[in-house]
């Protein structure tokens, strides 16, 4: 909304500058001005709209589109995008965990007059930095407090990023302006692959409960989902802890990787299905390489942000792809397991890390795994972690290869530098991955180094394993009501239902959900 004071209010412009020029306001204003043809003074200021960096060749441009204001125009009021109420004496709704789709449905509940109660099975942001410190210190995993586990979900600490692929834009941007209005710095809104930043998230993450307990609603840690009770297809209660609750209304936003939610689900005769996911291993290069190879060795090096890149391709009837790739960033262990090795990647908001990582990951379908069932990807998942864990001496020590020796699958006998925190073992990753996997990555990593030539650097290697890329099971829901088929009131959702992937679609997906569950009510 602009103040309207005299008329025309704005005008939306698109821009074509160099990287020094898109830093300089000044420098924006001046060429903003010339282009609508006014005097420079006329120019009051601009908004962003929308950001991103062309590096297609080595002339590398900033495209811009602005919202420039004139004479006495202003720009826009914000107006909040999520409001307050007080719910504290509405109807309770029960929310089972507390990453994005869990906090965004209690934040809609609010809004839609009724009583959100989160109950997460780890402990609160701040208190789950102490726990993962001790998985790179000591390698001990607490099983409900680490990287997947505890307040905002396993995005928390990985990251942030808040691309999706995602079609519904006007949700989107609802999600975005929310983290803004709770503390994330204004340029997610416009930059076109948005990130907030894992030093900068748990505070926006804290922001968020703060407000559910201002509104009324509850944030309780330490409170784990230990069974349910379904009477003639409807939920009757749930166990807390092993302590009987009553209600008959539930969103299961559990995360992606609370195993144990699954087997109690089945435990109840309640219908799961497998679903098709991806593993492989994170690769890591210099990030200064990246920066070459992306930015085609450009003049601008110095002012354009960390490297990303992404691609997609099919090797043998396979999708092999880039996953959650942390530009100027670290790579992480990821256990919910002391007797597993999971690793991921993360970022800083300033991207400054000395290494730039992705997940390079080959489709899993139903039928590659060892046993048929819903939790036939569980058990390929764990397969998979145990070996890890096995080829880096039982600890939290990560297996890592030299992305070349990899390829041409010899033993790495010396490792470069690596980011991961409890540090890395050499292992002959190419012999007891599985064939189908690893072939595939080598194969793409070939073809890669065609298109990015030097991706094959002695100084990159490949660290195992990611495995955690999504949920390989789906809990079915009605897609009406959104509840579970087989018990009503259960409203499955998020990245552990197997609908999302990333923060921004699970907190929608949670979003959604309150809506339904009010539309049930």
């Amino acid at each position: 909304m602009v103040e309207k004071l005299t008329q025309p209010t704005c005008n939306d412009i698109q821009l074509v500058l160099n990287p020094f020029d898109a830093t300089d306001n000044q420098k924006i204003k001046k060429i903003a001005a010339s282009k609508l043809r006014i005097d420079f003074d006329r120019l009051v200021g601009f908004q962003i709209l929308r950001k991103s960096v062309d590096a297609r060749n080595r002339n590398v441009k900033i495209n811009m589109k602005l919202r420039v204001f004139t004479d006495e125009h202003t720009a826009p009021v914000n107006h909040p995008a999520f409001n307050i109420r007080d719910v504290q004496k509405s109807r309770e709704v029960y929310i089972v965990g507390s990453g994005p789709a869990g906090l965004f449905a209690a934040l809609h509940l609010i809004e839609l007059g009724l009583k959100p109660i989160v109950l997460e099975r780890g402990k609160s942001v701040s208190n789950r930095k102490k726990d993962i410190a001790l998985i790179s210190t000591q390698h001990k995993v607490d099983e409900d407090s680490n990287y997947c586990f505890g307040e905002g979900g396993a995005g928390a600490f990985s990251d942030g990023k808040l691309y999706t692929r995602s079609k519904k834009r006007g949700e989107n941007k609802l999600i975005l302006n929310i983290l803004n209005q709770f503390g994330a710095v204004d340029n997610i809104l416009y930059e076109a692959h948005p990130h907030i930043g894992t030093d900068k998230l748990p505070e926006i993450i804290k922001s968020i409960r703060e407000a559910i307990i201002q509104a009324g609603g509850q944030v309780l840690f330490n409170q784990k989902l230990t069974g349910i009770k379904v009477e003639n297809g409807k939920l009757y209660s749930v166990f807390i802890n092993e302590t009987e609750l009553k209600t008959d209304t539930l969103i299961l936003a559990a995360g992606h990787s609370a195993r144990d939610v699954y087997q109690m689900l089945e435990a109840n005769k309640l219908e799961l299905q497998p679903k098709g996911f991806a593993m492989g291993v994170r690769v890591e290069h210099p990030r200064e390489l990246i920066d070459e190879i992306q930015y085609h060795g450009s003049k601008y090096l110095e002012v354009l942000p960390a490297a990303e890149y992404n691609f997609a391709m099919q090797q043998s009837g396979r999708g092999v792809y880039s996953f959650c790739m942390c530009p100027g960033g670290f790579i992480v262990p990821a256990s919910t397991s002391a007797s597993e090795l999971v690793v991921n990647g993360m970022s800083p908001a300033s991207r400054n890390s000395p290494y730039s990582n992705s997940g390079v990951v080959v489709e899993i379908r139903p039928d590659d795994c060892l046993q048929e069932g819903f939790s036939s990807g569980l058990e390929f998942q764990r397969f998979l972690e145990e070996q890890a864990w096995v080829n880096a001496n039982k600890t939290q020590q990560a297996p890592a290869q030299r992305i070349i020796d990899f390829v041409h699958k010899r033993p790495s006998k010396v490792l470069p530098k690596a980011s991961y925190f409890p540090g890395v073992v050499s292992s002959d990753i190419h012999r007891w991955m599985p064939d189908f996997i690893s072939k595939r990555l080598q194969k793409s990593f070939l073809m890669l180094d065609r298109r990015m030539k030097g991706f094959l650097s002695e100084e990159a290697i490949i660290v195992g394993v990611e495995s955690r890329t999504s949920s390989p099971v789906r809990i079915p829901r009605n897609k009406d009501t959104w509840e579970h088929e087989q018990c009503k009131g259960l409203f499955p959702c998020g990245e552990g239902a197997g609908y999302a992937g990333g923060i921004v679609s699970s907190a929608i997906d949670g979003w959604l959900a309150a809506e339904k569950v009010q539309e049930m009510l």
